[in-house]
Parts: structure tokens; sequence; C-alpha cells
């Protein structure tokens, strides 16, 4: 395995390799996160077919983006049956065995919650997990909600082991609970928070012993949705969860969500509450010192065309998708923006956005005004 991790050292060290992208604002550091350098966009894996030649692709993708200027690499376990995290392995091994990329130079960030097959679906995929995990001791069916979402300690430090191999990482830069809101269908909010505690607990273990830096949660609906909703998730309660699991010190860092012209909630939307306070979650994460990465930013390719005029006439980028970018990258209090990138001609293509600086505070802001 790579040993190591992501240092502040290595990530500014990374930064100053690229002065044209330095200077107009591409790399940001983490709030709370021991002055880690990110770039403002994140390379992402979800999507794609769980096969060779989308294998192939993805190495390719990943190696010209570390060689261009991103350095923040998003995947999950579940991603393409485990490929995705194996395929960012692969291409990591690739340029640090090349000198060139250092190993502290990179932040690579997993999630695990989902159940995950291990590189095709099985012809009987309940008698896989029946073998693979419940005969094995590794889940409990009682903790599983809607039948393929599970957070409980053993079961996310079984997912985390599986990860740091197909990473080949001695340790993983941010660990997220995956959609943990999944478990709202099935219990109350009180057990759910208790579940989310007993996860936190594991992970600050988990820290400690060197498997991981930082850990958070990585969500789809949990802090979009208003106050009341059966989905909704209160980042003040988490941070207590986090509190009472790793103390005034704790690892709980970073909080993911949707963040796009379609879908953004997480700077209009005053649905976190703490005592008489009502603010965005950007507003919250600031307060809790807490990085924000934003998925979904272009909507699955939904946002790449047919955009209002008004939004190019305001960003000023020649082209749908990279409007689409310069909106989140450009909100305030949102470090890193992710675009899937499954073939190498997305890296230059989307890097092109990179070179121009974000949008200032007022003019980004004009985009929220009735029109």
């Amino acid at each position: 395995m790579l040993p190591s991790h992501a240092s502040s050292d290595g990530t500014a060290r990374y930064r100053e390799r690229f002065p044209q992208l330095r200077e107009a604002g591409h790399f940001r550091q983490a709030p709370g996160a021991g002055e880690l350098w990110l770039s403002s966009i994140g390379l992402g894996t979800y999507l794609g077919e769980p096969d060779d030649p989308s294998d192939a692709a993805y190495v390719e993708a990943i190696s010209a983006a570390l060689r261009s200027g991103i350095n923040l690499l998003d995947t999950a376990i579940n991603y393409r049956h485990q490929r995705s995290e194996r395929n960012i392995g692969a291409a990591l091994q690739q340029l640090v065995d090349g000198g060139e990329v250092k190993r502290d130079e990179v932040v690579v960030c997993t999630k695990a919650g989902y159940l995950s097959f291990d590189g095709n679906l099985p012809p009987d995929p309940r008698g896989y997990f029946m073998r693979e995990y419940v005969e094995a001791g590794i889940l409990d069916p009682k903790t599983l909600a809607g039948g393929m979402h599970c957070m409980a300690p053993t079961y996310l430090e079984n997912q985390i082991e599986r990860s740091r191999h197909n990473l080949n990482l001695e340790a993983i830069d941010v660990f997220y609970v995956h959609n943990p809101e999944s478990q709202l269908a099935d219990v109350s909010h009180e057990v759910f928070y208790q579940r989310l505690r007993d996860a936190f607990v594991m992970l600050e273990k988990q820290v400690k012993s060197g498997r991981l830096r930082y850990y958070g949660v990585a969500t789809w609906n949990a802090f979009r949705v208003a106050e009341g909703s059966r989905d909704y998730v209160n980042l003040f309660e988490v941070e207590k969860m986090a509190h009472d699991a790793g103390g005034e010190h704790h690892h709980f860092r970073f909080v993911q969500l949707p963040f796009n012209l379609a879908m953004p909630e997480a700077y209009g939307l005053a649905n976190q509450v703490s005592g008489k306070l009502k603010l965005s979650l950007f507003a919250a994460a600031e307060r809790l010192n807490l990085t924000v990465v934003g998925s979904a930013t272009l909507y699955q390719g939904q946002l790449t065309r047919g955009l209002p005029k008004f939004i190019s006439h305001t960003l000023g980028m020649s082209g749908d998708a990279g409007n689409a970018i310069q909106f989140a990258r450009s909100a305030p209090g949102l470090t890193t923006a992710l675009v899937g990138m499954g073939q190498k001609n997305h890296v230059a293509a989307n890097l092109k956005t990179a070179l121009v600086p974000p949008a200032a505070a007022a003019e980004w802001g004009q985009l929220f005004t009735k029109r």
C-alpha cells in the first residue's frame, strides 16, 4: 500500500506546480482540515459501466487530472462495483512510481453505506450478500434500511478495509458515511442520530489507528430539504454526535451534498437550526469550521445544454458546462465542485474553467435576484 496521506506541505507543493491555476484561484484551503490545499474542481467516478474499457478510460482520466491540476479524487466502494476505487488506486500507483506525483499531494475521498458488489453483478445477489456479509457476522440484517443501506460500525469498518485495499492506500484522506439519511426510511430521527454517533465512535478509532485522516457525511437529500421532512438532517446535531464520539478535537471535517444551478438549497435555504439561529447549510458549515464539497455539479449532464442566457452573461464562460461548473466553484462556502470525468478529454475541457477566476460574490449573487 502507498504510505502516508495528504498533507498541508504536500498539497501546497502540488499547488505551486500550477502557477496559472494558482493565480486564478483554483486551489483553496479546506476549513478545519489541517490546511490542506484542494483543487476547486474534483474528479468524480460515479458514472460508467462496470467493464474493462471503462476501467481503462478512468485510469487515463485520473492520471490526466493529477498531471493537470486536480488533486481531489472522489469515489465510493459501491461505484461501479468497487471498480472506481481500484481505478484510482491503479492510476495513483503508476504516477507515484513514475515520480510524477507524491502521495501526500493528493486527497482521496471514498464512501460506504450501501451494499456493494465486487467487480460484477453476481447471478444471485441475495445469496452473495448472505454469504459475504451476514453469515460472516459482518452485517446484522436488523441494521439494514430499505434492504440496501447499513451504517453499523462493523459493516463500515469492513468496507473501510476493503476500500483501503482497492485504493492501495495506507490511509484514506476522507471517508464519508454515504447517504446516511437513507436510514430515516425505517427508523426515527432519535435512532438515526444514535446510529450515526456509533459510526463516528468507530471512525475516530480508525483515525487513531492511521487508516483514516478525516471523516464526514456525503448526502443527497439530508441538508437540502425543509426541517420536518422525513429525510431532513440537522448539521449541528451531526457535529454534536462527532463531539460526543471524539471530543473537542474530533475528525468530522467534511460535508458533501449536491450543489448546482438546479439544486442551490445549500446556499438559498435556511434550514439548519441551532437555538434561535436558522442558517443555510453553507453558513452552518462555516460556523462549525467544516469543509463543504459539492456533488452533481453538472447534474449528470443535464446542465451542459439549454441554460438561460443570463447565466452566461453573468458568469462569462463560453459553454453551458463551463457556466455550470463556474456557478458551483464560485459559491461562497463551497471548497470543491465534483465533476464526473470518465475520459481524459473531459479533464482538459473542465479545467478550462479553472483558468478563469471564480465569479465575484456580488456578481454571483445576482443569479438569485428576480428577473
